[in-house]
């Protein structure tokens, strides 16, 4: 099948001459300086987007919109059903609450590449902190609220920040987590030592303050004055975002600010088709990358509104929470993950409550952060009548590598599929050789340098790190971590990571694959596979299903079944013979299936319980 002419003809732009296009993408944004150095290279020989433009990403996120005549505009909604809470913002409004908080920044010392950790809860006043660090050339490092004190003392001692602010506390539910104790321990641990430590109190827990320590919010506020933005440099830094891998020292992702405010305003026009004015709600966490890029900067560098929830897909109060959310604000696009959809599912497998509201003005149905298996996806699909669009990006790229570019055409959309690569991005399936695979063949997906504009740019304080994590080991590429395949119309199925790839008699089989055949059975909800040691066969598959409310079915009858689904789509080569039903599956706080904490755990070898983890109905 032939491409649509609209996507090939832009993707053809860009292999042509990627400098002019992404040249020809920079006025997409307010510049003071125009760039006229579109890619150069830094001092570690590496890659940088727009290095002689100058900005101020604040600045592009709310006074812009004010300038152009839409202060009065909703900026941001926060909408909190833990608490009972909401609130709305103008551009106006949180432009100045911004620059007051900035100024109440620099009058605590804080200057242009000096760094803030930020440790808060999903209130409106995280973003708030965000752009103000944003607005005086200071740069951000948000941890996610309620990681253990360890965690945050290393990202302490690696960002060294002049300020800590946090919250008083946290609410998961019902459940009030107080987050200052944690702040004060984590302060204790570490070798550095923050200057001060905003606090923000919040009516549902108030923290004791450390005279020499600790500042209120609101005191510091009450006495600073508003503050204009600064201008940077397009290759400084906007913001270092650390990964929460499972095991080792994390990975603190930079991001510029330049190249990562043409590739918000690129995404959001080619990839989710939104423009100023229209209603965007990604359900995530501020703390996760797809808080950063679209809770927070793409929306309002588009002139979009906004939508901060503080709340889960269920239980807060019920299935029904999303729907309520779209309907009460009109929102036209929802961006989520699909652990969030898997729960709502369990709960309501018919979408019987879908019906009670008025989903007019939602148009499409965004999902990444791990593979949409396609159960998840025929599920919505049928459920909503809405196009599902599956797109696939990570952490260390801020936005989609592969997508439905819905902004330039809206293509067939395949089950498992990620669809195409976005323009700025070339894949490539190599094999262990660094050899290209042919289309139709699994291999490590990789990506051909350079990275596009709004990538990562480094590893804080540590560029050998970032080398031998991604460019080391197939040069001139950027290493994903994850298998798939392109297949003959070139649309891209990333499988899983490359270490949940098992190794079966010699045979690499994939875990992703079996998954999506696992969860296609009526009676599971959601399910991990993973490779367990076996003394004949080195690795043999095994499934830990979640089965849905109301199911009923003896074990040894759905391994039975399970083990014919998949002899028969992927072949007695599989092996598959072993199934464990579960209440739950160990989960980070971003979704994502803790499979290596689960080998662990059944090959009888020890194994740490991350700070990542979580409840796995306590969905980001």
């Amino acid at each position: 099948m032939n491409q649509p002419t609209a996507y090939t003809k832009e993707y053809e732009q860009y292999l042509d001459n990627p400098e002019a296009f992404w040249q020809k993408q920079a006025s997409l944004i307010d510049w003071y300086t125009k760039p006229k150095t579109i890619l150069s290279k830094d001092n570690n020989d590496y890659f940088r987007w727009y290095a002689d433009g100058e900005l101020n990403t604040s600045y592009l996120c709310l006074d812009y919109h004010v300038d152009q005549g839409r202060g009065e505009q909703l900026a941001l909604i926060y909408d909190s059903p833990v608490t009972g809470q909401k609130l709305s913002f103008s551009y106006r409004e949180l432009r100045d609450q911004v620059a007051l908080f900035a100024g109440g920044l620099r009058d605590l010392g804080v200057t242009k590449g000096d760094r803030v950790i930020i440790y808060m809860s999903m209130v409106p006043e995280a973003v708030v902190a965000m752009l103000a660090c944003a607005r005086i050339g200071a740069v951000h490092s948000v941890v996610f609220g309620g990681f253990a004190p360890e965690e945050l003392a290393v990202r302490i001692d690696d960002a060294l920040p002049k300020v800590i602010v946090t919250t008083s506390c946290g609410i998961e539910v019902s459940k009030i987590i107080p987050y200052k104790p944690l702040v004060d321990e984590a302060i204790a641990l570490c070798k550095h030592k923050p200057s001060k430590t905003v606090v923000l109190h919040r009516p549902e827990y108030r923290a004791n303050l450390l005279p020499e320590q600790d500042i209120d919010w609101d005191a510091l506020i009450s006495f600073s004055s508003p503050v204009a933005p600064v201008p940077v440099m397009g290759t400084d830094p906007l913001y270092i975002l650390y990964t929460s891998g499972t095991t080792g020292k994390p990975k603190g992702v930079v991001r510029d600010n330049g190249g990562h405010a043409v590739a918000m305003r690129y995404s959001m026009e080619t990839v989710y088709n939104v423009r100023a004015g229209d209603v965007y709600w990604a359900a995530s966490d501020v703390g996760w990358v797809v808080g950063h890029s679209y809770i927070v900067y793409a929306p309002l560098l588009t002139g979009c509104t906004t939508i901060i929830y503080e709340g889960k897909p269920v239980r807060t109060p019920d299935a029904n929470a999303f729907w309520r959310v779209c309907e009460e604000y009109g929102v036209k696009t929802l961006f989520t993950a699909p652990t969030a959809f898997r729960a709502i599912r369990k709960e309501d497998p018919d979408a019987s409550g879908l019906t009670n509201y008025d989903l007019s003005k939602l148009e499409r149905l965004y999902l990444a952060g791990e593979r949409l298996d396609p159960t998840t996806y025929e599920w919505l699909l049928n459920n909503t009548g809405l196009p599902v669009v599956d797109h696939w990006w990570q952490t260390e790229t801020a936005w989609a590598i592969a997508s439905n570019p819905v902004g330039l055409e809206m293509m067939e959309t395949k089950a498992g599929s990620a669809t195409v690569p976005m323009p700025g991005y070339t894949i490539n399936i190599l094999d262990d050789h660094g050899d290209q695979v042919p289309n139709g063949e699994q291999g490590n997906i990789a990506i051909k340098l350079p990275l596009p504009p709004g990538t990562l740019s480094t590893i804080w304080n540590d560029h050998p790190r970032f080398y031998k994590s991604y460019l080391s080991t197939y040069p001139g590429y950027y290493l994903t971590g994850d298998e798939g395949y392109l297949d003959e119309d070139n649309y891209l199925f990333v499988m899983g990571r490359c270490d949940d790839v098992i190794n079966v008699a010699g045979h690499r089989l994939s875990t992703g694959k079996m998954e999506e055949i696992v969860s296609s059975h009526d009676a599971i909800a959601e399910c991990a596979v993973v490779g367990i040691e076996d003394q004949l066969k080195g690795q043999i598959p095994m499934g830990l299903v979640v089965l849905k409310d109301g199911a009923s079915i003896e074990t040894d009858t759905l391994t039975q079944d399970l083990k014919q689904m998949i002899r028969s789509k992927i072949g007695p080569i599989s092996c598959y013979s072993r199934t464990l039903i579960i209440k739950r599956l160990p989960k980070t706080r971003s979704g994502k299936i803790l499979r290596r904490i689960l080998r662990q755990v059944i090959d009888g070898k020890p194994y740490s319980v991350p700070s990542t983890i979580d409840d796995p109905m306590i969905i980001r």
